[in-house]
C-alpha cells in the first residue's frame, strides 16, 4: 500500500514538474528561522499570494506551519520530521507546504491560533494546518509526530488521509473552512460590552484563581502571560491592598525565580525575562522584598549584553528596551538604564519614520523606506510605548513626539470605525469584498499570548499618554478600543490580564 501511495506520489511530482518549478524558496527569506529550512526536502513556499495562486493552479490543499527559534516542539519537528525524505515526498505529491516564522508573521501566527483552537481544542505551538486554496483553515493542531500507525495521527498516516479527504468531500471541507474561516475574524473583534468596574473586578477575581491553580501546578515561570498577570495582581494590591491578590502574586513570583529556566519555555526567553524583570521591580516596590530587588538586578544585568541586537521585530525588541529600562531605573542599575536608552535610540533611527511608522523586520540588509508598508500595530504599540516610558524617565521631548506621532498613525492606519485596532494597514485592494484569500483579511487581536494583547496595549498607552499629555481625547480613544472587545473578556481568564490593567487605567484615572 504504501509503494502504491509513493507511485502516485512520484506521479503527482511528475506532472507538476510539467506545470513549471516548485522548489524549496525558504533560502531567500528574510529570517534565520524560516532559512535554516532551505536545507530540508519539503518544498517550503514563503507566506504570499504566489502561494495560494499555485494551491488553486494545482487543486491542492495548503500545508501551513508556524514555529519559531524558541519553541521547543518546533525545533523537535524540524530536527525529526521534515528532514525525513518520506514525509517530504508525501507533502510535496499531495500540497503546497508554507512556512511561516512566528515572530516574523506575529498576525498569521495569532489568525491560525484561533483556528486551532477551534477546530481541536489546542492552544501552543509549533501549528499545523491544513488550509483550502484561498486559505481557510479545515484541520488543523499543534505537534505531530511522524509516524504513529495504532492511532493514525502521525504525518505519514494523516496527510495522504486528508489529501483524499480534500479531494473526495469537497463541498464539507469547504463549508466548514468558510466557518472556521469566519470564526477567525470574529472571535475578538466583534465582541462589544460596556466598559464598568464590575467588569474589571470579576476578571482580576479569575485571574487571580486561574494563576493560583497554574502556581500549585507548578506551571508558571514560562510565559509573558503569566508574568503580566503578576503584574496586575501586583498593580490591585497597591491599588486596594488586596492581600490574597498579593499572595498569588508572590506564589507565582517566587515559582518563577525557583525554577528561573525562563528559557525552557516556549515564549522567546528574552521576553518572558523582561517580563519578569519589570514584574520584580514592582514586586520590589509593593513589599520591599530584598530577594526581588537582588534577583531583579541580576536579569537586568543579564539582559543588558543583548540589547543591541542588529537584527530584531520592532515589537518584540521595544517591549525588551522598555521593560528593561523601567526596571533598571527602579532597581538602581544606571549604566543598563542608559544602555536601553541607547538601544531605543538606535531602533528608532532604523525602524522609525516620523508620519510612516514603524517596521517589523529590522535588519542592515534591508534599509528603512518609506516605500514599504509600515509595520504591525504591535510595532507601533510597543515603540510609543517605550518612547512614552523613555520621556517620563528622561523628560527628553523628541521620546513624547515619537510617541504622540504614532499615536496619530494608529488613528489614521489601524482604527476600526467600529471600534479597536487591525492588526495590519489596510492593503491596496484588501478591502473588496471579492477578496480571493485570507491575505485580504485583517483581525484584531485584544489578548495576551508571546506579547501583551495589541488592542489593551494600545489602550494602556493612550491612557498614559492622555495623563502626559492632558489630552482627554487619548483616554476617550483608549476607553472606546477596551470596549470594543469588553463581551469577551468575562471568559478570557489569565489571558485578559493586560486588558484589565488597560481597564483599570482608564476607568481609574480623574
Amino acid at each position: 500500500m504504501r509503494g502504491l501511495l509513493l507511485l502516485s506520489a512520484g506521479l503527482s511530482a511528475a506532472c507538476l514538474a510539467e506545470r513549471g518549478p516548485f522548489t524549496n524558496r525558504m533560502a531567500q527569506s528574510g529570517t534565520s528561522y524560516l532559512a535554516r529550512a532551505a536545507r530540508q526536502p519539503v518544498n517550503w513556499q514563503p507566506w504570499g499570494r504566489d502561494a495560494f495562486a499555485l494551491a488553486s493552479r494545482l487543486d491542492r490543499p495548503i500545508l501551513l506551519y508556524v514555529g519559531n527559534d524558541a519553541c521547543h516542539w518546533c525545533v523537535e519537528t524540524d530536527r525529526a520530521i521534515y528532514t525525513d525524505p518520506e514525509i517530504g515526498a508525501l507533502i510535496n505529491a499531495l500540497f503546497v507546504p508554507v512556512r511561516v516564522d512566528r515572530d516574523e508573521r506575529p498576525d498569521v501566527a495569532q489568525r491560525y491560533q484561533v483556528a486551532v483552537e477551534r477546530l481541536a481544542g489546542l492552544h501552543g505551538w509549533p501549528l499545523t494546518v491544513f488550509l483550502t486554496a484561498d486559505g481557510s483553515p479545515f484541520f488543523g493542531g499543534t505537534y505531530f509526530p511522524a509516524d504513529d500507525p495504532i492511532t493514525g495521527r502521525g504525518l505519514k498516516q494523516l496527510l495522504p488521509e486528508i489529501a483524499k479527504r480534500y479531494r473526495d468531500q469537497r463541498p464539507f471541507i469547504a463549508q466548514q473552512a468558510a466557518v472556521v474561516r469566519q470564526f477567525m475574524l470574529t472571535s475578538e473583534g466583534e465582541s462589544r460590552g460596556v466598559l464598568r468596574a464590575s467588569l474589571v473586578t470579576d476578571g482580576i477575581a479569575r485571574v487571580k484563581r486561574e494563576l493560583d491553580a497554574a502556581v500549585q501546578a507548578g506551571m508558571t515561570g514560562n510565559s509573558v502571560v503569566h508574568v503580566e498577570a503578576v503584574s496586575l495582581l501586583l498593580t490591585e494590591y497597591a491599588r486596594s491592598r488586596d492581600t490574597a491578590a498579593l499572595a498569588v502574586a508572590r506564589g507565582a513570583l517566587a515559582l518563577m525565580l525557583d525554577t528561573a529556566n525562563v528559557a525552557a519555555g516556549d515564549d522567546a526567553p528574552r521576553l518572558v525575562r523582561a517580563a519578569l524583570v519589570a514584574a520584580l521591580a514592582q514586586g520590589w516596590i509593593v513589599t520591599a522584598d530584598p530577594r526581588y530587588r537582588e534577583s531583579g538586578r541580576e536579569f537586568v544585568n543579564a539582559l543588558a549584553p543583548v540589547l543591541a541586537t542588529r537584527e530584531v521585530f520592532a515589537d518584540q525588541q521595544a517591549f525588551i528596551l522598555e521593560n528593561t529600562m523601567l526596571a533598571a531605573a527602579t532597581l538602581d542599575v544606571p549604566a543598563v538604564e542608559k544602555s536601553a536608552r541607547a538601544a531605543l535610540d538606535l531602533l528608532l533611527q532604523r525602524a522609525y519614520a516620523k508620519g510612516w511608522g514603524v517596521r517589523h523586520l529590522v535588519t542592515d540588509a534591508q534599509p528603512l523606506s518609506g516605500t514599504m508598508p509600515p509595520g504591525l500595530l504591535q510595532d507601533q504599540v510597543q515603540v510609543a510605548s517605550a518612547c512614552l516610558a523613555a520621556h517620563q524617565l528622561t523628560g527628553d521631548k523628541r521620546y513624547l513626539d515619537v510617541a504622540v506621532d504614532l499615536a496619530a498613525i494608529l488613528e489614521s492606519r489601524y482604527a476600526d470605525s467600529m471600534g479597536g485596532y487591525y492588526d495590519v494597514v489596510e492593503s491596496p485592494g484588501s478591502a473588496q469584498p471579492s477578496s480571493p484569500t485570507v491575505l485580504g483579511d485583517r483581525t484584531k487581536h485584544v489578548l495576551d499570548d508571546v506579547l501583551p494583547g495589541a488592542n489593551p496595549a494600545a489602550a494602556r498607552f493612550l491612557a498614559r499618554l492622555s495623563t502626559v499629555t492632558e489630552d482627554r481625547t487619548y483616554r476617550r480613544r483608549a476607553h472606546a478600543a477596551l470596549e470594543a472587545f469588553a463581551g469577551s473578556i468575562p471568559d478570557a481568564g489569565l489571558r485578559a490580564a493586560t486588558f484589565l490593567a488597560a481597564a483599570r487605567e482608564t476607568l481609574g484615572a480623574p
